[in-house]
């Protein structure tokens, strides 16, 4: 017991200081390492040079890829915003609706999907996030509900890896798992994009069930076109790409039927804006929003779908030996086919195509990582503490205690163990290398099913990308909010709390009905 609060020390703290501190991200973080790293050289008896390698290590991987493909992001964003043609987006999605609940739908919950499905490393928070307020909305409503948006399709995020990878390291099949992982996520690909739509609702003065006039039937269809693609594609396809056809068809179904049952009408939820109903020839709109169709063809021709290309970048790597301690291995630095280097080359080409000068296009990159110099502090800090945290044991104690405690309603609690991991590391995937083997450890144990457990540890990492520092961190960045961390945690822990429940659930009684 006493372990196990000693372990959760950083976590208990960094909560206390986001929430009840009020304090900004990139303090809090950096004293939370100094207590993980205190704690594992005085109570882990984990050795200095291991401890500081540890941290370095964490420090890279902060700088390259995330921080990397964060500051591309928003790079993006920012240079769109220069070159005044944020305005023509904003003409053509008002085009399709003016109502805001429909546009957060399109935009955070699709168009978020599909680039988690795609890229993943905070560009479903940072990208659609600053297109949602170069169409007028709130910065900080901006970051919390893209942040809630990013949460199923995370399991499925990068071209599937969390999921691929939890098979790979539990040893269960990545079709079979990837299946699984769907069907626990179900529930909450339904709920989401209603929780999106209240969450808009409100921000716009609606109470209660009145955020829904109108949208209610538009939002149940935005989930079930997401849903029963995803189900399709982990069934015959394979868990590479279920988030990705299934945001695509999400966001092509929502569309059509706002044009069928919206068309014409006018709500309080309109966007007010006088620019709205002026029509974008094909070419402006093509100029437009060239940087971010550029981002999505390098994303997608360089990705695991196109060998041929993937292949010889992938290659382009680096291994380079940091951590000293037992079990080390070398951190890979992948130095083209890694999406914040195709994001950055897609916007320097969209850049040149509106027609800007090179001299301004770094002049707004220079703005931009001056910009995220606090975020690049609290992700070094968020990354170097969850190392520690993982290489002292500090993580596999708090994951032994729960085991431990639960016994035969452990399903109960192992999509918690999952957010842990991700709330520590920032990374679905990271969850997946330190749990999966444990879940599957743990259901051999109890007579369960693997498969179904090792899924479970999935479909929990996705909830704690929603509190998880590190994203907090990229949202904060990509709509300008940093300071405002705590509002943000505030914001997002009670749809936290209910993913954990309702995934808790599904693990639980789903267990009965698997075969």
């Amino acid at each position: 017991m006493l372990m196990f609060l000693l372990a959760m020390l950083p976590i208990i703290f960094l909560i206390i200081a986001l929430s009840g501190l009020k304090m900004p991200g990139y303090k809090a973080c950096p004293i939370a390492l100094v207590i993980t790293i205190v704690e594992a050289l005085f109570i882990w008896k984990q050795g200095p040079l291991e401890v500081a390698t540890g941290t370095l290590e964490g420090f890279v991987m902060a700088i390259w890829p995330i921080c990397l493909v964060i500051v591309a992001a928003v790079f993006t964003y920012n240079l769109v915003v220069h070159t005044k043609n944020m305005d023509v987006i904003k003409r053509m999605l008002t085009s399709v609706s003016k109502d805001k609940r429909i546009l957060v739908l399109i935009i955070a919950w699709g168009f978020g999907g599909f680039m988690e499905g795609m890229a993943g490393f905070g560009t479903a928070v940072a990208i659609p996030a600053g297109i949602l307020i170069g169409l007028g909305f709130n910065p900080l409503f901006s970051a919390i509900v893209c942040l809630v948006a990013n949460t199923t399709p995370v399991a499925f995020g990068s071209i599937g890896i969390p999921t691929v990878t939890a098979a790979n390291v539990a040893g269960t099949d990545p079709m079979q798992t990837a299946v699984y992982v769907v069907l626990q996520l179900s529930v909450m690909v339904i709920l989401v994009p209603f929780f999106v739509v209240y969450m808009t609702g409100k921000q716009c003065g609606a109470k209660g069930l009145s955020a829904f006039k109108g949208v209610g039937l538009i939002t149940l269809i935005s989930g079930v076109a997401f849903v029963i693609p995803q189900f399709l594609t982990a069934k015959f396809v394979g868990a590479e790409l279920p988030a990705v056809i299934g945001s695509v068809i999400c966001m092509a179904v929502t569309i059509i039927f706002a044009k069928l049952l919206r068309k014409g009408k006018t709500t309080e939820f309109d966007i007010e804006s006088e620019e709205s109903s002026e029509s974008v020839s094909l070419k402006k709109g093509l100029v437009a929003w060239s940087p971010f169709i550029l981002v999505l063809i390098f994303l997608l021709v360089t990705s695991s779908l196109v060998p041929a290309i993937n292949g010889p970048l992938a290659s382009v790597k680096s291994n380079i030996p940091i951590y000293t301690g037992e079990g080390a291995a070398p951190y890979t630095v992948t130095w083209i086919a890694t999406p914040g280097v195709l994001i950055l080359i897609a916007a320097f080409i969209g850049g040149l195509i509106q027609k800007c000068p090179v001299k301004e296009i770094f002049k707004v990159l220079g703005a931009t990582v001056k910009q995220m110099s606090k975020t690049i502090i609290t992700i070094m800090a968020v990354l170097g503490t969850a190392k520690v945290m993982g290489y002292s044991g500090m993580t596999q104690n708090i994951a032994d205690f729960i085991v431990s405690i639960t016994g035969r309603f452990y399903p109960l609690v192992a999509p918690l163990i999952g957010s842990i991991g991700t709330f520590v590391t920032g990374s679905a995937t990271s969850s997946s290398v330190l749990f999966a083997k444990l879940q599957y450890s743990t259901a051999v144990t109890l007579d369960m099913n693997t498969t179904w457990m090792v899924a479970a540890n999935t479909i929990g990492s996705t909830a704690g990308k929603i509190i998880s520092p590190q994203s907090i961190a990229v949202a904060a960045a990509a709509t300008d909010t940093v300071g405002q961390e705590s509002k943000m945690l505030t914001g997002v822990i009670k749809y936290y709390i209910i993913f954990i429940i309702i995934y808790g659930l599904v693990a639980y009684f789903g267990m009965s009905l698997i075969l």
